[in-house]
């Protein structure tokens, strides 16, 4: 008998920690990164896997912000320069592998997108949700057009969150050639 009422007892436990991870993952809606200095959030349901800092074969004549191709998981993905793309940091071809650290991480697009593309980021900083911002700040004078809107958390951090289906379709980011 209690052997019984162990079992209920676990199954009880195992339904409620269930429970309580499917509600966490629910509102959890961004990718917290750090890129040149600034604080981004990236979209969940945009974006795809996240690996460590491979290999990256330069590519010539492309715009300073494309660092070049790189393998992952046996396919051949565009590395792009998230501070360099953004302008939160000069880059040139040579300087930027100077920024790689341990912490250095390369975050993919999701396939839905259709864009083998990762973006190089300085830092992973967690996950955000909504409750975690107090207000909404303006968006930036000739902020590009993936740049969605500017949140404030409670601790009066400003966080740019990146519309990454509006990247992909940017006349800009889609021609890489210098």
């Amino acid at each position: 008998m209690a052997n019984r009422q162990s079992l209920k007892e676990l199954q009880e436990r195992l339904a409620q920690r269930l429970t309580a991870a499917k509600t966490e993952a629910a509102t959890a809606s961004w990718l917290a990164v750090e890129a040149g200095g600034e604080r981004i959030l990236v979209p969940l349901v945009q974006s795809g896997e996240i690996f460590p800092w491979t290999t990256v074969q330069a590519v010539p004549y492309t715009k300073s912000w494309y660092a070049g191709v790189a393998s992952l998981r046996g396919g051949l993905h565009g590395v792009v320069d998230l501070p360099g793309l953004i302008g939160a940091a000069q880059v040139t071809k040579g300087s930027a592998l100077e920024r790689v650290t341990s912490e250095t991480r390369l975050v993919s697009l999701h396939a839905a997108l259709g864009v083998n593309a990762v973006l190089w980021i300085d830092r992973l900083l967690g996950l955000r949700n909504p409750i975690m911002f107090s207000a909404i700040a303006p968006r930036p004078p000739q902020a590009p057009p993936y740049f969605a809107r500017c949140l404030i958390d409670h601790q009066g951090q400003t966080w740019q969150e990146l519309d990454l289906q509006a990247l992909v379709t940017d006349p800009g980011f889609l021609a890489i050639a210098a």
